[in-house]
């Protein structure tokens, strides 16, 4: 007689994603959840809210929390807003994924570091392994990062890996308590399609815009509407200049064009569905540093 085995017991916990900006923490988040919710460019600092992707394999839930890289540079009421989101997503968290380029350690990295609670688990992700020439080279800068902080676990790998993925699936699930999922098992994040699209807008702005635009430039979504299959989005792009402003409209019109564009055609490939995307740009002097504004532009 066989003896039946039981099925495993659920887990589920919240997992934090940290590092200093331009890392690969929102590129690692999207490859982890199996879907892009989280928004990338070369633009340090892109991601500014504390996003949630939720991924579900076997009988565990893992749900990730993509913050916004540390900024030490400015002192603006919205860097000091996204410094506050990184702190408090580390206080409710199961593990630490503290993701650093492989081989490479820096000043801005030893400053988030020195900001991981002792009492949660924390992952070394040496990410971006396939840009390191020489593997072995690898060894005694692991050696000194396992001096620098007791981590759990050391991952070299690359976000853009389906293997490294899946590894990383196993190192984490252990780390998880044994408790019902919080979520529906087909969920892939707690954020809304307005959320999403506001994003989306936003990356493509910081992408076709480059080093000409300033940081302080964010998306604000005023309408949001469906109709069956159909979705028609107006939204506007805020600035602190009118020579901002003069950036992403670009000559005649077409540099506000293919924004336009491009988040439309993301959009109705993420929702399958038709999208029509309505774009302004508008100008509203010192933003960045008015805690009402960011208040009423979404910001925590």
């Amino acid at each position: 007689m066989s003896e039946e085995t039981s099925p495993a017991p659920q887990r589920c916990g919240l997992v934090a994603i940290v590092g200093r900006p331009n890392v690969g923490k929102s590129t690692l988040m999207n490859a982890l959840v199996g879907q892009k919710i989280s928004i990338t460019s070369n633009k340090a600092q892109t991601t500014r809210h504390r996003i949630t992707g939720i991924r579900t394999v076997g009988p565990t839930q893992f749900v990730f929390v993509d913050t916004p890289g540390f900024q030490m540079k400015h002192a603006a009421a919205l860097n000091r807003t996204l410094n506050r989101t990184v702190l408090s997503s580390l206080g409710d968290v199961d593990a630490v994924l503290f993701v650093v380029e492989a081989g490479r350690f820096g000043l801005d990295d030893a400053k988030v570091l020195a900001l991981l609670p002792p009492d949660k688990p924390a992952i070394l992700i040496a990410n971006k392994l396939d840009a390191v020439r020489r593997r072995n080279d690898l060894l005694p800068w692991l050696k000194q990062m396992q001096e620098r902080h007791p981590f759990t676990e050391f991952v070299p790998m690359s976000a853009h890996s389906a293997a490294d993925i899946q590894r990383l699936f196993g190192i984490v699930e252990k780390h998880l308590p044994e408790q019902p999922w919080f979520y529906e098992e087909d969920a892939l994040t707690d954020r809304s399609d307005r959320f999403l699209a506001s994003e989306i807008i936003r990356e493509k702005l910081f992408r076709l815009t480059g080093d000409e635009l300033p940081y302080a430039s964010t998306v604000v979504i005023d309408k949001f509407e469906e109709e069956g299959n159909l979705r028609r989005i107006s939204a506007s792009i805020v600035v602190e200049r009118d020579a901002h402003k003069g950036m992403i409209i670009g000559e005649g019109g077409e540099r506000l064009k293919r924004i336009g564009s491009e988040a439309r055609v993301e959009l109705e490939r993420l929702w399958e569905a038709k999208v029509f995307l309505e774009l302004w740009v508008k100008v509203r002097s010192g933003w960045a540093d008015n805690e009402a504004h960011l208040r009423s532009y979404g910001y925590e």
